[in-house]
């Protein structure tokens, strides 16, 4: 995710945190320069300022940086405060031990899925998704979920941001078909990843909207074709319609932003 132009120094500095942060392990300032568009001394102002202030920290030993305690201590209060991750687990838990399938909770971002919980089956399925990471708005059933029931304004923001590349052969590859899809899933509440994003791997998802219509986020049941079909999976849109619908009612207390709503 680079800098937009205005940004100026925080930018800079947030895409920095966001690289060192996002890279699963800890980093080398080698490592860091050599995926970073920026100037070798800027770069390592940025970093040292970070690690200053306590955003990342710098292993004495390796020279390697990673998230800072307070990075995790902010995370940890923002998930805590904006996500619906604490209001749904309940509801996650239920549905989960009902249906013996994984669920994932997600939100959207830029267009851009992210998911911020999940609960595997009892037999668990190799996948990409788990909590913290980001995913692709256009090919997941929770992204088309919450695409399908952004205002117009916002939905057309959006569309630009989707690479459309083929994961599949399933995959949606343009924003025509897409838009198509996404008016089919406002009319019928649900929407399915029909192994579009990886292969053999299902869903179905329901948006999770606020009593103005706004998007809070969505939750899916996935599966595999081993284990399931699509046939089958739509038997279960009630059940996932009603446990939108209730994390919905649960977050009416959750000052989310809706201007829709007084």
């Amino acid at each position: 995710m680079g800098t937009r132009s205005g940004d100026g120094t925080v930018g800079k500095a947030l895409d920095v945190l966001d690289q060192v942060a996002g890279h699963g392990r800890p980093m080398r300032f080698a490592e860091v320069l050599a995926a970073s568009p920026l100037p070798k001394a800027t770069l390592y102002r940025l970093l040292q300022t970070l690690v200053n202030q306590g955003m990342l920290r710098l292993d004495a030993e390796t020279g390697a940086y990673s998230p800072g305690l307070r990075l995790v201590r902010l995370a940890h209060m923002a998930w805590a405060r904006s996500s619906l991750a604490p209001i749904a687990r309940p509801f996650l838990d239920e549905l989960s031990k009902d249906v013996c399938e994984t669920i994932h909770l997600a939100q959207l971002d830029r267009g851009q899925v992210l998911y911020v919980d999940k609960r595997n089956a009892r037999q668990p399925i190799e996948m990409f998704s788990g909590a913290g990471k980001v995913g692709p708005g256009y090919c997941t059933g929770v992204g088309k979920a919450m695409l399908a029931h952004l205002p117009d304004d916002e939905r057309a923001a959006a569309l630009p941001l989707q690479a459309f590349h083929a994961h599949t052969g399933h995959t949606i590859t343009s924003a025509e078909a897409l838009e198509a899809e996404l008016a089919e899933i406002r009319a019928a509440g649900i929407a399915f990843d029909r192994e579009e994003h990886e292969p053999g791997i299902i869903c179905i998802a329901a948006p999770i909207l606020s009593p103005g219509g706004r998007v809070m986020g969505a939750l899916s049941i996935t599966t595999s074709t081993d284990r399931r079909s699509l046939e089958d999976l739509a038997t279960l849109k009630p059940r996932m319609i009603a446990t939108a619908a209730r994390i919905a009612e649960a977050a009416s207390a959750w000052q989310f932003p809706d201007r829709t709503e007084t």
